[in-house]
């Protein structure tokens, strides 16, 4: 086989995607998904792998800015639309396009790589560890109770159309970024992937449906959902499925799940992707009526660890030398040592002694906080070769709240 990579040519976009599905199974999307899609693709940082006039595998790159520990936003490559014809599998097709991809966001002075992962088993060994995870959830409302926060009654609640408020609800999402690691600024286009709601995906539900929380005349929240209605003789049972929420104030998240809790006429609630400590947890009177499912979402691979290191600040002052392992990427390999604490970090290379020795792989999957070294360390990842050098350094990395990716790309 004779394989060439090439940078993604527009006029080719749609044989590239119809690639990309079938390489997925022949997977079909909607003409509103596929559509977007096409504005979304960065075609300047897509390739397609072309075995002579033929594309045998796609793969490309986002431009994202991604909320680290601290607040800070850091510019990040977004891996996507990966994927490669079964007829090419094990030929090399895949390593060599996330090379090209991995070398591009090194010289685009992109600190990391994030991914979200259709097989997680392909990813970690070109450098991407699971950093978030999401909470899946189907809360029983006939059983289960709420108690909302001091001030909930003072929220006002106004049904909106999801499409004319979609400025104001962007401007509540924007202001929320920050606060958690993990969440990715909205580039101009992506503003319009909450709303994709194609009446042929809607499986009976209704279409989608908003609500705003106002406190003293201003929007503290927003919460997007559909309702399917469902009826057992002469019982209503139908369901509310909860797209996105976020809210500025205690009060106003309350306000917002009792309104879901309270729909007439419907008994369930399933909750897609919600932090891992998202407060309705802490809200409702029976968590084991809740059926909670964790998920790993977002994979991070730092692409230059020092410039990745020193993005982020720490929970508690660290001073501790990595010795780094890099397989695919490298220029990182080596020893680094990082100092810092909440105000920020420096991160540069050393020949002291390590005091921790892990690979890429693992950095990425505890740099947002989420995941702790501690926990690697004991199922053998990381490895202390400084005592007290892990319980140092698994502190520091710690995240206040948990990182959460709220969307796929």
């Amino acid at each position: 086989m004779t394989m060439e990579l090439r940078v993604l040519d527009p006029s080719h976009w749609d044989e590239w995607y119809e690639t990309l599905m079938l390489a997925f199974g022949g997977a079909q999307v909607s003409p509103e998904e596929r559509a977007l899609d096409r504005d979304l693709t960065e075609c300047e940082r897509s390739v397609g792998a072309w075995d002579g006039g033929e594309i045998v595998g796609t793969a490309g790159l986002f431009t994202f800015r991604l909320s680290v520990p601290g607040g800070a936003v850091v510019p990040a490559a977004g891996v996507t639309t990966v994927g490669v014809q079964p007829t090419h599998r094990r030929r090399g097709v895949l390593r060599a396009m996330m090379r090209r991809l991995l070398d591009d966001a090194r010289a685009a002075g992109e600190p990391l790589a994030v991914l979200t992962a259709s097989e997680p088993q392909i990813y970690g060994r070109f450098g991407f560890g699971a950093a978030t995870r999401a909470a899946l959830a189907e809360i029983d409302t006939a059983r289960v109770g709420l108690t909302v926060p001091e001030g909930a009654d003072e929220v006002r609640l106004r049904a909106v159309d999801p499409e004319a408020a979609l400025n104001t609800c962007e401007a509540i999402y924007a202001r929320r970024v920050t606060a958690r690691p993990g969440m990715l600024e909205r580039r101009p286009g992506w503003e319009r992937k909450p709303l994709l709601d194609p009446p042929s995906e809607r499986g009976g539900a209704s279409p989608l449906r908003c609500v705003l929380a106002e406190r003293d005349g201003e929007v503290t929240g927003y919460v997007r959902f559909a309702v399917k209605p469902d009826w057992d003789l002469a019982v209503p049972k139908g369901v509310v499925t909860v797209r996105d929420l976020e809210a500025l104030d205690p009060a106003s998240c309350g306000a917002l799940w009792r309104f879901l809790f309270d729909i007439d006429l419907t008994c369930k609630i399933h909750i897609g992707r919600r932090p891992v400590d998202d407060p309705w947890q802490h809200m409702v009177s029976d968590i084991r009526r809740c059926q909670i499912l964790l998920r790993d979402e977002l994979y991070v691979r730092p692409v230059d660890v020092g410039a990745a290191l020193e993005a982020r600040t720490y929970a508690l002052p660290v001073d501790v030398v990595l010795e780094v392992t890099d397989a695919f990427c490298p220029w990182n390999e080596g020893r680094w040592r990082l100092t810092g604490d909440a105000k920020g970090a420096s991160c540069e290379r050393t020949s002291d002694e390590p005091g921790l020795r892990l690979d890429v792989r693992e950095l990425g999957a505890a740099y947002l906080g989420g995941i702790s070294l501690s926990a690697l360390a004991g199922a053998g990842l990381v490895q202390e070769l400084r005592q007290g050098a892990l319980a140092e350094a698994s502190a520091a990395f710690r995240s206040d709240v948990a990182p959460w990716l709220p969307h796929n790309f």
